[in-house]
């Protein structure tokens, strides 16, 4: 496949994009695309419209491959760029659409050329670009190199051990670091196995534990609270004792207690905070005590500092923001993609500037309290306001909007999207639902919408959103879980 991919023209430090499912070929691409020294970009398969176009225009990719599925939304964007120039597609589309840039299957480029390749990958070489929400702009690419994977993977491993006769299940997606480097670099490393399911799904969860031989569940804590929430069903009982780590965050302490007790599960959940850019900077190892709450303590990888606005460091129990620089190279990001002046503004007086709001105890503990910065998560996705209001405001009936969190019950945030109509217009929010569903990935379609006559600002015209966020769901509020609207995942 690297051959292949270096028959296409593609060099050592050139960008590859893929949007791909979670299935074998995503896996063998990625690796490929790494043999070659190139620089993998694996992409939310959600995407469409301008969150795509940005993409795909920022890589500056001459190569994507994509699922069949995805033709119909990347060929008009990519031919509107001049840096593309081969769309691969794995599977057979209902229709090729007629495009400039060559359109060719997959399979035709998988290679019989076993010729070994010259390059060699060097720990501190650029391995691949994993995109980050953005507040104040597009989403950016976070520079990543292999140490920085391979170090992540021996961080989990820290926290949760592993041998060669384990097997790691995860629904997670490929294009995220979780599923790249807790589970199938993590394997790699202790020579297990990895069992990529392609979407996570509560009633067939447990059957794909007992058919693939599962020993380690790699979840998110909001799909570990919907498994210990469901019915008892054959396959479960005939797995209980079977997975005996259960990794993710944030499990419930009711949670992890009906996952230990029901399930036989012995380790259950993590106590660490990380972010995209600087991987996982406090942890704790397998059976270390976890004061309640608390998202363990400094790893010795970091120097992490709690500061005010002055980069002043407080003292334990003050909140501040979370700063951190690394102890050793090439374990934290080399910066953003082609964005040198927005790396720059993080990287102030020698330390990286999270956005995020902690605290430390007299005892170590870290804990997290909020996020400084205006973008949302929702079921383990980061989700850019910027891009989410640059995506609402092209609506004829909107004069202004504010893309905000409201805190879930489930854990994470959910999306409101609170609106001013022009003078005179007329617009129900379940119009308004409906028409996002074209441009916005399912993931980031708003839970409420509340429309107002005008919104909170400071003096300087910037919208309060801790202040809509601290309203949450007022009695104005349309709630999308109270109408019988489904959403796709297309």
């Amino acid at each position: 496949m690297a051959n292949a991919l270096s028959s296409l023209g593609v060099k050592p430090g050139e960008t590859v994009l893929t949007m791909l499912d979670n299935n074998i070929d995503a896996v063998t691409t990625w690796l490929a695309i790494n043999k070659l020294c190139a620089v993998s970009v694996p992409i939310n398969t959600a995407l469409k419209g301008e969150f795509l176009r940005h993409q795909i225009a920022d890589t500056g990719t001459s190569v994507v491959i994509c699922e069949a599925a995805y033709l119909a939304r990347i060929t008009p964007l990519a031919e509107q760029l001049h840096d593309v120039h081969h769309i691969l597609h794995r599977g057979t589309p209902e229709q090729i659409p007629e495009c400039s840039i060559r359109i060719a299957p997959l399979d035709e480029f998988r290679g019989s050329d076993a010729t070994p390749l010259a390059t060699k990958p060097q720990p501190s070489d650029l391995a691949c670009l994993i995109y980050t929400s953005g507040t104040t702009g597009p989403s950016k690419g976070c520079m990543i190199s292999y140490n920085f994977m391979c170090n992540l993977a021996r961080l989990q491993l820290r926290a949760g051990p592993a041998g060669p006769d384990d097997v790691t299940i995860t629904p997670l997606p490929l294009f995220h670091m979780n599923a790249l480097c807790v589970s199938i670099i993590a394997s790699i490393l202790v020579g297990a196995r990895a069992a990529i399911l392609p979407r996570f799904s509560v009633s067939n969860f447990w059957q794909e534990v007992e058919r693939s031989g599962a020993t380690i569940a790699s979840i998110l804590g909001g799909m570990g609270g919907l498994l210990a929430q469901a019915p008892d069903n054959d396959a479960m009982l005939r797995c209980v004792g079977q997975i005996h780590t259960a990794r993710g965050n944030p499990y419930t302490e009711e949670t992890k207690k009906i996952w230990r007790e029901r399930f036989g599960t012995k380790l259950v959940g993590g106590n660490g905070y990380g972010l995209t850019e600087a991987c996982v900077i406090t942890s704790l190892a397998a059976g270390e005590y976890a004061a309640p709450g608390s998202s363990g303590k400094r790893i010795p990888d970091f120097d992490v500092r709690i500061v005010d606005d002055l980069d002043q460091e407080v003292p334990p129990g003050t909140p501040g923001e979370i700063v951190v620089r690394p102890l050793r190279p090439d374990i934290m990001f080399q910066g953003y993609w082609r964005r040198p002046e927005d790396t720059q503004k993080l990287m102030r007086n020698m330390w990286f500037h999270s956005g995020d709001i902690g605290r430390f105890d007299d005892d170590g503990f870290f804990y997290f309290v909020d996020r400084k910065k205006d973008y949302l998560r929702r079921r383990g996705e980061n989700i850019s306001s910027f891009e989410m209001e640059a995506a609402f405001a092209v609506h004829p009936a909107l004069a202004e909007v504010a893309v905000h969190a409201v805190p879930s019950d489930k854990g994470e945030d959910d999306v409101k999207v609170t609106a001013i109509l022009h003078e005179g217009a007329t617009l129900q929010p379940e119009e308004l639902f409906h028409w996002a569903t074209d441009s916005v990935p399912y993931y980031a379609l708003p839970r409420y919408i509340e429309f107002r006559t005008s919104l909170p600002k400071n003096p300087q015209g910037r919208v309060l959103k801790y202040q809509l966020r601290d309203e949450g769901k007022t009695p104005g509020t349309w709630d999308l879980e109270t109408t019988n609207i489904t959403v796709s995942k297309k």
